[in-house]
């Protein structure tokens, strides 16, 4: 069996779900933790046996599936006070999920007995004594949650003490140490965890962090720095309140950068994907500024930043993004340079060479229109347009010669849109009307009906969406908008922008840049080059 530095526990299906609107039905939730399987995590928490019928159906179903690498835990409390654990209701629920692992939760803080459960810290002891010899005697592998262990150290240390030996004692294989609240420091974490392994052996501790202070990963890591030797957490930091340590960043920081080693190197290359996986399971949409994975981690918009990573990334790349999935980007907006213009054309497939001044006309023609409210990192249809008129490599595949929008709404019935448009191509004009469930979708009804003539590829390509920013509001109803749309074929998404005071007019200038783009981007697959 590999040897791990650190034991990695998922609670993704426990914890994770406890975040606003993070809700997996048992079906998803298998699905996740055969991914999880997939990639290595060591410990899956499945969740709570009993508290819900969802739970239940997980891990009957899960049953029916050979974990090859991770081991599947059931998540619950210790007994009820003064009740017979071979009695007792939840320990029963945790044996019936029939997992090789259970993992219970008992109080470390005596503010919770005194105040909320109003238990005496021997009963306590004993709650957790018996809750965890009596699973061990059913042949479960035990790990033991310490709840606000770092609180209640802080107020009674002597008896946050008591509460680990009672675990260790009775037979528990691992204590975490929570801190559930999410409050702690870093230094205050690794200072504790060094007085608490004057007495027991940092390797038969864990460490869960709650993110209430943007601290649980950094958390995470003094905790492993102390010696513990498993560390939970959620993928992409899912659970209650702000969430839990990120296991993602949890990963990349262990592995990439403090050597410790925890997954399958062929695993830690799959980290983006993986994110972007439970996010679309989730439905929650992937997070552009999320360390290592997210969209924005390894995007560059100075003009300075560019010049130098197309000399060396590291000079702004603390790890080469290929080692988690991840993938290096150049923005261009109004902080571009000429470096971030030659970049870009580059990645667009562009040829500046023969234009001498051509990425210095760009760039000042890209200043002046993000002035006016264009937003060209966010649009690199448009972006590519732009460059392929400025360098004179651009053919005009239609002019337009009018277009006109009516709409109508009669009592109750829905309204109704219906654009009617005037195109030119070559010396051929082509007058054409469509509906449209609204005025920008009979617009783009009525364009792509009367191109389809002259361009049939344009059936292969479709709107995705469709965002509307309001860029001033001090001038009212007449204030500029920007129009963002999102096109894809079936080989690629892009986004085009248009700026006006009349929506309208916005939404024709990134209609028009998106069947440009599709145009000019066929006709150089096509011939090879413009």
């Amino acid at each position: 069996m590999e040897s791990w530095d650190v034991l990695l526990y998922d609670t993704t299906l426990r914890d994770g779900t406890q975040g606003e609107q993070i809700n997996f039905s048992a079906e998803e939730k298998l699905r996740i933790a055969q991914r999880l399987d997939e990639m290595g995590f060591h410990y899956i928490e499945g969740g709570w046996p009993g508290s819900n019928p969802k739970d239940v159906r997980f891990f009957e179903l899960a049953k029916g599936v050979s974990f090859r690498n991770s081991r599947l835990a059931a998540f619950g409390s210790t007994r009820k006070p003064h009740t017979d654990a071979g009695l007792c209701h939840n320990i029963a629920t945790l044996l019936e999920a029939q997992t090789p692992v259970v993992t219970i939760f008992g109080k470390t803080w005596d503010l919770h007995l005194s105040e909320i459960l109003n238990v005496s810290l021997d009963e306590n002891l004993a709650m957790i004594r018996d809750s965890v010899s009596y699973l061990k005697l059913k042949g479960k592998e035990v790990i033991f949650d310490a709840e606000h262990f770092f609180d209640g150290y802080k107020n009674n240390p002597e008896y946050a003490r008591d509460v680990i030996d009672a675990a260790l004692s009775a037979g528990a294989d691992v204590v975490v140490l929570c801190d559930t609240n999410g409050g702690t420091l870093p230094h205050e974490i690794g200072a504790i965890i060094g007085e608490v392994s004057s007495s027991v052996s940092p390797h038969l501790l864990g460490i869960h962090a709650h993110n209430d202070c943007g601290l649980a990963v950094a958390n995470s890591l003094a905790a492993v720095v102390g010696g513990v030797k498993m560390a939970h957490g959620t993928i992409n930091g899912y659970g209650e309140r702000c969430g839990n340590a990120d296991l993602i960043s949890l990963v990349a920081n262990l592995q990439l950068k403090m050597n410790k080693k925890c997954l399958p190197e062929s695993s830690i290359r799959q980290l983006t994907n993986f994110s972007h996986y439970v996010s679309d399971v989730a439905n929650i949409p992937p997070l552009n500024s999320r360390p290592f994975v997210g969209r924005s981690a390894f995007a560059h918009k100075g003009g300075v930043h560019v010049n130098a990573i197309s000399k060396n990334p590291a000079a702004y790349e603390h790890i080469a993004p290929v080692l988690i999935g991840n993938h290096q980007r150049v923005l261009v907006s109004d902080l571009s340079g000429k470096s971030n213009i030659e970049y870009k054309a580059k990645e667009l497939g562009i040829d500046l060479s023969r234009h001498v001044s051509a990425s210095r006309n760009i760039v000042k023609k890209i200043k002046v229109m993000e002035d006016q409210g264009y937003q060209f990192d966010a649009a690199d249809g448009s972006l590519s347009v732009l460059m392929k008129k400025a360098t004179g490599e651009f053919r005009e595949p239609f002019v337009l010669e009018s277009f006109q929008v009516i709409n109508a709404k009669t009592g109750e019935n829905p309204p109704v849109s219906q654009a009617t448009i005037k195109i030119k191509v070559g010396g051929e004009v082509e007058l054409t009307a469509a509906e449209g469930n609204g005025p920008v979708n009979a617009l783009d009804n009525a364009l792509r009906k009367a191109l389809t003539k002259f361009y049939p590829q344009i059936n292969e390509m479709h709107l995705v969406d469709f965002k509307v920013r309001i860029l001033e509001g001090s001038e009212g109803t007449a204030a500029k908008v920007r129009v963002l749309l999102d096109s894809r074929d079936e080989h690629e998404i892009w986004s085009t922008v248009g700026v006006s005071t009349n929506i309208i007019e916005a939404s024709w200038q990134a209609l028009v840049d998106s069947i440009q783009y599709k145009l000019s981007k066929d006709r150089v697959n096509k011939n090879g080059g413009e």
